[in-house]
């Protein structure tokens, strides 16, 4: 059989060797709070390069110090952040990855101690603060921040760079009635609501040229919020943009329980795909080949995204080559047992 997800891929210019993608992952493990990549980070990403992933992503990077989800966050907010991040890339690369970064600001849902910031004053829960409303002033720093980190993703080596525009932190909540009660430029209809990812988008291409991605929460399981169908219109708008892939996961912009099963999350990558004619990443309890074949091949994605079950085999790849009977090389120094 000719496997689909051992195929390589090309994304503006970018050729990935196969469709397995290493989810973005907080590791919360910047020990000193300073935002710096640690051993921790070479250690665990660059097993998963050697495990023969295709596109290794690592985990949300803040874009600004109160941006960060907790203290232990990766940054990009400073210079001071490049060198560390070089290296990691450079691991990636020698070990036959692709490299990606997730730039991200956390908005209400920030752990770290100050002030925290947010459309509009609206906790996340009963145990969260109440986050600052965004002046015109503060946005605009913050689609600044944004760009830096793009330049300084570029000059860290990365070859994707996605936005984080999910699970509730500020890009999200922006998009969101549930959490954007605003009555100026940025909040109200879809359009307005769109504004402020538009303007990242914006920013972030006046830095980079290469392939850019944007994670979104295609359906926030409330009856007041954004539905699918309104992320296919998103969809279609970052299209125009010039965005390349859409990962689709979903949830977390506001408590709430939804049921959760393996690809409970693919149906949106699929309906994105198919209606709004862009890319997709599918990504949410797959963990089988088999799966993650059967989602390519019906062209419901163009990506897999592997989140939790890369963190429980770092060889995924080669056990899901092994369920579709394709051979895959592994480093030469594990070539007796490979």
């Amino acid at each position: 059989m000719e496997s689909a997800l051992f195929s390589p891929h090309i994304i503006k210019g970018v050729t990935l060797k196969n469709r397995i993608v290493m989810s973005p992952m907080c590791m919360y493990s910047c020990f000193e709070e300073d935002g710096k990549v640690t051993n921790w980070h070479l250690t665990h990403y660059t097993s998963r390069a050697v495990g023969q992933v295709g596109l290794v992503m690592i985990e949300a990077t803040a874009v600004k110090p109160e941006g960060r989800i907790s203290p232990n966050d990766l940054g990009i907010w400073d210079a001071a952040h490049v060198e560390g991040l070089k290296q990691l890339t450079h691991q990636l690369h020698k070990n036959g990855s692709h490299a990606a970064i997730q730039l991200a600001h956390a908005g209400r849902k920030s752990q770290v101690e100050g002030a925290i910031y947010g459309p509009s004053p609206i906790a996340f829960d009963h145990k969260s603060r109440v986050p600052i409303e965004m002046t015109k002033a503060d946005i605009d720093d913050v689609i600044q921040a944004f760009a830096l980190a793009a330049r300084r993703s570029k000059e860290a080596g990365f070859d994707i760079i996605e936005i984080h525009s999910a699970h509730g932190y500020l890009l999200n909540e922006f998009l969101s009635p549930l959490t954007n009660k605003r009555t100026d430029e940025y909040g109200g209809n879809l359009t307005n609501r769109y504004r402020l990812l538009k303007e990242v988008i914006d920013a972030v291409k006046s830095e980079w040229s290469g392939p850019l991605f944007v994670r979104v929460s295609a359906n926030e399981y409330d009856n007041q919020g954004n539905s699918i169908e309104n992320y296919v219109q998103i969809a279609q708008m970052m299209k125009e943009q010039g965005v390349d892939l859409i990962d689709c996961s979903s949830g977390a912009v506001i408590p709430t329980r939804f049921d959760v099963f393996p690809g409970y999350q693919v149906p949106y990558a699929e309906t994105i795909k198919r209606n709004a004619h862009i890319q997709t990443g599918a990504v949410g309890l797959i963990t089988t080949g088999i799966q993650a074949e059967e989602i390519l091949k019906n062209g419901r994605a163009d990506l897999i995204f592997i989140g939790r079950e890369l963190l429980r085999n770092p060889y995924w790849p080669k056990t899901a080559a092994q369920e579709l009977g394709v051979t895959v090389e592994g480093p030469g120094q594990y070539s007796r047992a490979w």
